[in-house]
């Protein structure tokens, strides 16, 4: 008789209890953390530093960096003195809250009241690793197509907010807004809710 080995279930329970630690961790602090995640390009750090150029001063924020390889993002963070922790996950497409974990012990956690997990640019693995942060936001862009909510369902559906990027690109593009729908398992009649849309050059969304 076969015997069953739940390997990828204790797998994702072993990430979901590291994950529970983080947001206690993060709560303890008085930060709110999210999770960003996309397709690669679709411009999440851009928008990180935009989204950051428009809150007040006062407000203080870190960074977590997630990538296969480099440190091209971080620099671009680092750069306009906010803190900043570098991962790199050498081949695996996703982040994990244990490599989370590993990162808080490098941010000033107690100082910080907000606090951005850009995750590995991917559409289908990041959206099954919890890493605890309180908000999954999933940054889409117009050169993508209006088709990968239908085409990576898991994503958009776990997302509690969808960013469509790049807008000012709309005019070079066939793309309805309206057909990117926050939670998708089939493409639903009618027009469905209409995604935040912006890009990260001044002035545009």
């Amino acid at each position: 008789m076969a015997t069953h080995i739940p390997v990828v279930k204790a797998i994702l329970s072993a990430n979901d209890a590291v994950a529970a630690e983080n947001r206690a961790a993060f709560d303890a602090a008085g930060l709110l953390a999210v999770n960003l995640m996309s397709s690669p390009g679709a411009g999440k750090t851009s928008l990180i530093l935009a989204t950051l150029e428009r809150l007040p001063p006062s407000l203080r924020a870190g960074v977590i960096e997630g990538d296969i390889a480099s440190t091209l993002d971080a620099e671009r963070i680092a750069a306009r003195n906010i803190p900043v922790v570098q991962i790199n996950t050498g081949g695996a497409c996703h982040l994990d809250a244990p490599m989370v974990r590993s990162a808080l012990s490098h941010l000033p956690l107690p100082d910080l009241d907000l606090l951005f997990i850009e995750n590995v640019g991917n559409l289908v693995c990041p959206a099954e690793f919890d890493l605890g942060a309180h908000l999954r936001i999933v940054v889409a862009s117009v050169p993508e197509g209006h088709d990968k909510p239908y085409k990576y369902p898991g994503m958009f559906q776990k997302a509690d907010a969808v960013v469509l990027n790049k807008v000012d690109l709309m005019p070079l593009h066939r793309l309805r807004p309206l057909r990117l729908p926050a939670r998708p398992v089939d493409p639903p009649p009618g027009d469905p809710a209409l995604p935040p849309v912006v890009s990260d050059r001044p002035g545009r969304g």
